[in-house]
């Protein structure tokens, strides 16, 4: 879920529509139901900074070089539905970025944990030691 604080107007993204690849007949060749979308992360107001510096560094392979994230779609056969799907993956990416790894805590193992480790090393270093040449004490 995007938090509530975190709310990207329509007016800041892009909308363009071009010609699907691929198979498709004769509608291919005449309909734009490929849907593309533009939206400038680096200059948007209503991204809070510690989110946006999480999205940059997240999304790094995604920006071109103003800073813009394009996600295009062209999976559906009518440009409404490719619309919505753009929309749809732009959240998606927000929801990931809005997201804030646990940081880790360091815990030190248990004392029977270390007491099997030393049991454990101890049998290892007698086993080694039997491989070795015997002592003849004459």
């Amino acid at each position: 879920m995007i938090p509530p604080n975190i709310q990207v107007p329509l007016s800041e993204m892009e909308l363009s529509y071009a010609r699907s690849s691929g198979p498709g007949g004769q509608n291919v060749n005449k309909v734009n139901s490929k849907a593309v979308l533009r939206w400038n992360l680096l200059q948007s107001p209503s991204v809070p900074e510690a989110l946006r510096m999480r999205l940059l560094s997240r999304l790094q392979s995604r920006l071109n070089n103003l800073g813009e994230i394009i996600i295009a779609s062209d999976t559906f056969r009518d440009q409404g539905r490719n619309r919505e799907d753009c929309f749809e993956r732009l959240q998606a990416l927000l929801i990931a970025a809005a997201h804030v790894p646990k940081t880790r805590k360091k815990t030190k193992p248990s004392y029977s944990s270390q007491k099997r480790v030393q049991e454990k090393k101890r049998r290892h270093s007698q086993k080694k030691s039997l491989r070795g040449r015997l002592k003849h004490s004459d």
